[in-house]
């Protein structure tokens, strides 16, 4: 075995997301047999949040690993789940020293005895509000002590400027798997393998309804941005995707060897849609 295939989704986004989740992973592992799922779950609690039933939900789904960004603690009990050494539940690596949780996933690879892939997420410090160290003197560190010589690693960029995640890219090209951008839950036709070998995406899109502003009921919020007025934004419904990308990795240099953007629209006919 020379390579391993990575499948990353985008920010699952309230029940709707969860549910196209649950109906399209399968067809995904089907199509293109990835050794491990990973998935940013840190609006999968009604948009904002996770709460310790719905992580394990999604790992009953057959999510092997998931992160966390600038919601990590709107769900305060998810804290018990982070600070659990064998649950595969990470928050961003550029908070606080003193914030609970891990700044590194571990995940040993199925077909690839002594191996595993490490995944890191940091947030960005551009038009961002949640207060958050340099991220790419965080990933620096993060490299500097993982446990593996040549580990495979994938990096991502939960940030709102496509600069910021493009330049957060660049500065790994060559040193990591792949960079891969979420968090503003739209999906971005630049997927590409850069000069050095990592992987790059400005962003994975979202796991949710398509029918929405990112997620949120579309009346709520044009009426909040035309009145300045407080409106409660609820998730929307319609049109749900699960969206993400799919990284074949070389296990000799540790870089990608292809990127390939996924989207996979909701069958409303079927299981849990009907």
């Amino acid at each position: 075995m020379s390579t391993v295939r990575i499948a990353f989704l985008g920010d699952i986004y309230g029940s709707p997301g969860r549910q196209v989740v649950q109906q399209q992973l399968p067809n995904l592992r089907a199509e293109h047999k990835p050794d491990l799922v990973i998935a940013n779950a840190e609006n999968a609690r009604s948009g904002s949040g996770l709460s310790p039933a719905l992580y394990q939900q999604l790992r009953k789904m057959g999510i092997d690993g998931m992160t966390l960004g600038d919601h990590v603690f709107r769900e305060q009990k998810i804290i018990s789940i982070l600070e659990t050494p064998t649950e595969p539940l990470i928050r961003p690596a550029n908070l606080a020293d003193r914030t609970p949780g891990r700044r590194y996933l571990r995940l040993p690879l199925p077909n690839v005895p002594g191996r595993s892939l490490f995944v890191v997420t940091v947030l960005g410090r551009i038009f961002m509000n949640m207060p958050a160290n340099d991220p790419f003197a965080a990933v620096d560190c993060v490299l500097a002590e993982l446990p593996e010589a040549n580990p495979l690693v994938i990096v991502e960029a939960h940030m709102e400027a496509t600069s910021e995640k493009s330049a957060l890219a660049h500065y790994l090209d060559g040193r990591v798997a792949a960079v891969l951008g979420t968090h503003t839950h739209i999906p971005t036709a630049d997927a590409r393998r850069l000069a050095g070998g990592t992987a790059f995406i400005s962003d994975l899109g979202m796991c949710g309804p398509y029918n929405s502003i990112i997620g949120a009921n579309i009346e709520a919020v044009v009426q909040h941005m035309t009145t300045s007025m407080h409106a409660p934004f609820g998730v929307a419904r319609g049109d749900e995707k699960m969206c993400g990308a799919v990284i074949e990795i070389d296990l000799s240099t540790g870089r990608s060897r292809s990127i390939e953007r996924v989207e996979y629209s909701a069958d409303y006919a079927a299981q849990p849609f009907c």
